[in-house]
C-alpha cells in the first residue's frame, strides 16, 4: 500500500524516469512541438548551410559534440534527452522516439534510415487506452557503426566498436566490438585486430578523406 501511495504521487517525468507507466503532459507535448519545429527548420536547410545546422543542433539536443554531421531529414519527438559525442556522422532519415535518454557516442557511424525508440506500450489494449506507455534509456557506445533501416529499441546498450548489421532489429544488449545481425539481432562474431587486415591503409599523403558510412 505504501509503494502504491509513493507511485501516485509521482509526476508524470519522475514515473517516465523509473521506467513506470505514464502518459502525456502539456509541458511534454509543447516540449515536442519545439523539437519538431526545430527539426523542419533543419530539413529545409540547404546542402551549403553547414553553420546553420550545426547552431539548429545545438538548440535541438541535450549536447552536441564538435564535427558532428547529420544529413537530412531527421525527426525527433524531444531533441533535449538526446546527446551526441564528437565526430559521430548520421546519414538520412533517422528517427529518434527520444521520449526519454539517448546517448550517442563519439565516432559513432550510423547509415541510413535507423529508428531509435526509447517508448514501448503495454502488451494488453486494455492497458494503453490513454496512451499509456514506458521508457527505457538507449546508449550507443563510441565507435560503433550502425548499419542501413536498423530498429534500436528501448533499453539496448550497444557496446563500443560494435557493427550491427544493416536491417537488424535490435532488443537486447550488444556486447563491446562484435558484429551482430539479424532479427531479433545476435551476435555473430567477435571483432579483432585481425580485422584490420581486411584492407590495405589509406596512406598518409593520400589527398581527401572520407567518411565510411
Amino acid at each position: 500500500m505504501e509503494q502504491n501511495n509513493r507511485t501516485s504521487k509521482m509526476s508524470m517525468a519522475e514515473r517516465r524516469a523509473k521506467g513506470l507507466l505514464w502518459v502525456d503532459t502539456g509541458e511534454n507535448m509543447d516540449q515536442q512541438v519545439y523539437a519538431r519545429g526545430l527539426c523542419q527548420e533543419f530539413n529545409h536547410t540547404k546542402a551549403t548551410e553547414a553553420d546553420k545546422r550545426e547552431e539548429i543542433l545545438k538548440k535541438l539536443f541535450a549536447s552536441c559534440g564538435e564535427h558532428v554531421w547529420i544529413e537530412p531529414p531527421l525527426t525527433a519527438a524531444m531533441g533535449k534527452t538526446v546527446s551526441i559525442g564528437d565526430g559521430t556522422y548520421i546519414n538520412s532519415n533517422l528517427t529518434l522516439v527520444d521520449d526519454y535518454e539517448i546517448a550517442i557516442g563519439a565516432g559513432v557511424l550510423i547509415a541510413p534510415n535507423v529508428t531509435i525508440s526509447t517508448t514501448n506500450h503495454p502488451m494488453h489494449y486494455k492497458a494503453r487506452m490513454h496512451g499509456e506507455m514506458y521508457c527505457r534509456k538507449v546508449v550507443i557506445e563510441d565507435h560503433v557503426w550502425i548499419g542501413s533501416n536498423v530498429v534500436i529499441c528501448a533499453g539496448v546498450t550497444i557496446g563500443k566498436g560494435s557493427v550491427i548489421g544493416a536491417g537488424s532489429v535490435v532488443t537486447r544488449d550488444v556486447p563491446p566490438m562484435t558484429f551482430a545481425a539479424g532479427v531479433p539481432c545476435k551476435v555473430i562474431r567477435e571483432i579483432t585486430d585481425e580485422d584490420l587486415n581486411e584492407f590495405e591503409p589509406i596512406p598518409e599523403e593520400a589527398d581527401g578523406s572520407a567518411h565510411n558510412d
